[in-house]
């Protein structure tokens, strides 16, 4: 890959790649180390047939890094520090509860709603990308809206 054709992809997928290692992550350091790996990954591959092609490897290489991540052993034997609370910016506190809501939900529940929601995967493309049965995302996301539909309820009554 030339220079500039990683520069562009670095354009197109750093930001993409950071929410998503967040999103299942929790972690902002972790996330920028994912991050990076990813595009260094990317950076020694050949090209890409497709740009469609390109953009599923990436978010494919993105999960399995974080799987990674979350399989070290030096992250089992280690404490994650304490972060600063992340000052996301929202119009609407409806917007905010909803964000702090999606991040309490378990990695995979969390994964896969960004992958569908917020980047538009099908289904189909989100059990690629994790390495899963499109049956099983269909549950996950059924499960995280049930989650979520039940905390918001909860966090509006009295």
């Amino acid at each position: 890959m030339t220079d500039a054709a990683f520069e562009s992809a670095m354009e197109r997928y750093a930001d993409m790649v950071f929410r998503l290692a967040y999103s299942y992550l929790k972690n902002r350091a972790d996330a920028e180390d994912v991050m990076q790996e990813t595009l260094l990954k990317l950076y020694t591959q050949p090209p890409f047939d497709t740009p469609e092609h390109e953009r599923y490897w990436v978010v494919r290489v993105a999960v399995n890094e974080c799987k990674h991540l979350l399989r070290s052993p030096w992250r089992r034997r280690t404490g994650p520090l304490e972060e600063a609370p992340e000052t996301a910016v929202f119009d609407t506190p409806a917007q905010s509860e909803l964000f702090r809501e999606v991040m309490a939900l378990p990695p995979k529940y969390r994964a896969a709603v960004y992958l569908h929601y917020y980047e538009g995967y099908s289904v189909r493309e989100v059990a690629g990308a994790m390495s899963a049965n499109p049956s099983t995302v269909q549950t996950w996301l059924m499960r995280a809206r049930g989650q979520l539909r039940t905390n918001l309820k909860e966090a509006e009554s009295p």
